[in-house]
């Protein structure tokens, strides 16, 4: 049975006996129970992904709180959780009802595999018709902004089988600079407020950082780089050569096509060795960290606490979980945010996986249209609300305490794939003061918001977090503001985000041979050339049957 290698990938120690349940029995043991309460409400078993500290209000529950209020008053529903767990544990709770028979009469799984063995097993309700004839104009137009390809994601043989979550655009990988430090030196960099800066400009400014020192560290160092040098993801990129990378419209970790209907391997392109000879050429003129390859995490935000560099690459939000260090050490650090001006004279970016979770309905629950109905009032209705404190109090309130978003039925979002400017353009207005910051209807970016306006109003005196807001808000998401209004994105959509059979048993090692070609390249211990040799090894190790499999599911449409 193919649900064992769920099992299997969750971890689950399970005796061989308990594995011969039958696919059919699971399915009748959960089909038989009782759909609605005394009072006519319909019940809905779910499986619920919980958080350590959801900050409920005394008495409330993840069963009996605001938003399960709500779903009972607004569609006469009355939801019990079946399980609720988190992490991995609930990871395990899903693999052990899917094992034992009592599956959830909804649930999230959490990956394009689990997925797709719950559509081969027959265990999951096909949602197409309920999802054409149910979903809000709004909520369609949400998918839409993905240009349709988490629908895709969620779709087999043209059925849509789950409710895919969003994960918005989040571009580009950027430089932060010490700004204070460039005010120091004189130097002055994008004169024409567009947010882009040349490798030659980033280059000539780490030199004079180096020679300078305006830290008065008495040892500076060139621009550190994490080991692994790139990242699958937008939210992983910190200290990745991404945005070098990016000038050549290379796009390494990520599968694409190369133009002619063949899937690449980001990682393998002549665009990447190009990138690899800029970093190679950089750390033999000091440009790099010299003790690049062997710094870890700490050691290199240690360079930056101790002013030793004043460098750094990441996604927008790295001032408030990395850079934010430098600012507890030092009150007089300001960073800058730049991207850097591809060869193409655009901005080279890459889409990010759109979906990564996905909400299921069991096969033969009786109601499967109310996950579209919970979908509509959740991200639609409530979100639109013109005035949230009148026509749901008690959303209003959780929104107030910072109720965490695990506590709603589904534990998903669902935001269109410009989530980033939308947050930017609601804080920008109330710090602006051409808004109110009351009116804003999330209570996550109101606390953002008088953050970044404490910050503007007396920058010398407010407190690290206000500072880390500014700069990830206002830099960061102004930067892609900024980028998105003078159309200066070219975007690249990779073609694959799953898992072959291959990549589960090879993945690890394909990852330690590019990992350790590259810091050889880089540090010069091998040639450029070199690339040649790692790309035909990664070929011979397993990529080409990696990317063999990638053909065939594309083939599939799955």
């Amino acid at each position: 049975m193919k649900y064992r290698s769920l099992l299997k990938r969750m971890g689950i120690a399970l005796m061989a006996s308990t594995l011969t349940i039958s696919l059919a029995a699971c399915v009748e043991s959960s089909s038989s129970e009782d759909s609605s309460t005394k009072d006519g409400a319909t019940i809905i078993k779910m499986g619920r992904v919980t958080a350590a500290n959801p900050k409920l209000p005394e008495g409330d529950t993840y069963e009996d709180n605001a938003y399960t209020r709500l779903v009972k008053d607004k569609l006469n529903v009355k939801i019990v959780d079946q399980f609720e767990a988190e992490g991995e544990d609930y990871n395990r709770q899903v693999a052990l009802a899917i094992a034992s028979g009592e599956l959830p009469d909804m649930m999230r799984v959490d990956s394009k595999e689990e997925l797709k063995e719950l559509v081969e097993n027959d265990l999951i309700a096909d949602l197409t018709e309920v999802y054409d004839k149910n979903a809000s104009d709004y909520i369609k137009g949400i998918y839409d902004t993905y240009d349709g390809r988490n629908l895709a994601d969620a779709t087999f043989d043209g059925h849509l089988m789950a409710i895919p979550a969003t994960i918005g655009n989040s571009a580009p990988n950027m430089v932060w600079i010490r700004k204070d430090w460039m005010d120091k030196l004189g130097i002055k960099l994008d004169s024409d407020g567009d947010s882009q800066i040349t490798l030659e400009e980033l280059e000539k400014t780490a030199k004079t950082f180096v020679e300078k020192d305006p830290g008065n560290s008495g040892n500076p160092v060139g621009i550190p780089f994490a080991t692994w040098l790139n990242a699958s993801d937008y939210g992983g990129s910190g200290l990745t050569m991404s945005s070098i990378a990016a000038v050549f419209n290379a796009h390494p970790k990520f599968w694409l096509d190369n133009g002619n209907g063949d899937i690449m391997y980001g990682s393998t392109t002549d665009s990447t060795k190009k990138a690899l000879g800029v970093m190679a050429d950089w750390f033999n003129k000091g440009i790099i960290d010299p003790q690049f390859g062997t710094r870890t995490w700490d050691d290199i935000m240690a360079l930056l606490t101790k002013g030793q560099t004043g460098i750094v690459t990441g996604p927008w939000h790295i001032p408030d979980w990395g850079l934010s260090t430098v600012k507890g050490m030092d009150k007089n650090a300001e960073f800058a945010a730049y991207s850097i001006k591809g060869e193409n004279g655009k901005v080279n970016v890459v889409h990010n996986n759109p979906t990564g979770q996905f909400i299921v309905v069991r096969k033969d629950y009786e109601h499967p249209g109310l996950a579209i109905k919970i979908l509509n009032l959740f991200y639609d209705e409530i979100i639109n609300t013109k005035d949230l404190k009148t026509e749901y109090p008690e959303i209003s309130k959780y929104n107030e305490l910072a109720v965490d978003g695990s506590t709603r039925p589904f534990n998903i979002e669902v935001y269109n794939a410009n989530n980033v400017l939308e947050e930017y353009s609601y804080i920008k207005s109330a710090v602006d003061g051409k808004t109110s910051i009351d009116d804003i209807p999330k209570a996550g970016l109101k606390i953002d918001a008088e953050s970044v306006k404490a910050y503007k109003e007396d920058p010398a005196n407010t407190d690290t977090s206000s500072w880390s807001k500014y700069h990830s808000r206002m830099l960061g998401m102004g930067m892609i503001n900024t980028l998105s209004e003078k159309d200066a994105f070219n975007w690249t959509t990779p073609v694959f985000f799953g898992t072959t059979k291959t990549m589960e048993k090879k993945w690890a090692n394909l990852g330690k041979l590019e990992e350790e070609s590259f810091i050889k390249i880089v540090t010069g211990n091998k040639p450029l050339d070199y690339f040649d040799t790692y790309v035909s090894n990664w070929k011979k190790q397993g990529g080409d049957e990696i990317i063999s499999e990638i053909k065939e599911e594309l083939e599939k449409g799955q």
